[in-house]
């Protein structure tokens, strides 16, 4: 082999193991909603079922990022769950920029869990999805939320790694190898 094609192989296995190793997370982690739908609670499930090290706060604030290495953002609109939580969607919204933008000030790194499909996208979803969407380093999403290429584009677009999966089961061993 000559020296060019051995310094490309170097360059490039040199860039695949960095990305690889770009995407693990690293515990404890904080999950929270946006827009406050119950989809938060079976993210919380598949987390405590991999046994991680993750707190759950609905209506998370910048404090409670204090000591996390990792936020887990949970997207979706729900009217129910902002009424439940005696909220705005203007309210809301206003929480979410600003714990997204705390993490991003403290280099908390934000992983994105969309599982509610088509129920929550577009309308007054969307507005949450593309928040958390722009400021996530890794974004795992049930394919029936990305039939329009939403999350894709924005994939693409800012280069974040996406997982695509059927159901919302399968979204469990993706999480999980985040932080492997």
């Amino acid at each position: 082999m000559n020296n060019k094609v051995l310094c490309i192989a170097i360059v490039l296995i040199s860039v695949l193991f960095s990305k690889v190793q770009a995407q693990k997370f690293e515990q404890p982690v904080l999950i929270s909603s946006a827009g406050q739908s119950a989809d938060v609670k079976l993210v919380k499930m598949l987390a405590q079922r991999q046994k991680l090290n993750a707190t759950t706060v609905l209506m998370a604030k910048a404090t409670d990022l204090t000591g996390m290495k990792t936020l887990i953002i949970v997207p979706g609109f729900s009217s129910k769950g902002l009424g439940a939580a005696g909220v705005s969607q203007q309210e809301e919204f206003e929480r979410v920029k600003a714990l997204v933008s705390s993490a991003d000030e403290m280099k908390i790194p934000i992983i994105l869990v969309h599982i509610g499909g088509n129920a929550r996208r577009k309308g007054q979803s969307d507005s949450f999805n593309q928040l958390v969407a722009d400021h996530s380093k890794a974004m795992i999403v049930v394919k029936q939320g990305d039939e329009d290429g939403f999350f894709t584009d924005i994939s693409k677009g800012k280069k974040i790694p996406l997982t695509l999966v059927d159901k919302i089961a399968e979204t469990e061993m993706p999480i999980a190898n985040l932080f492997k």
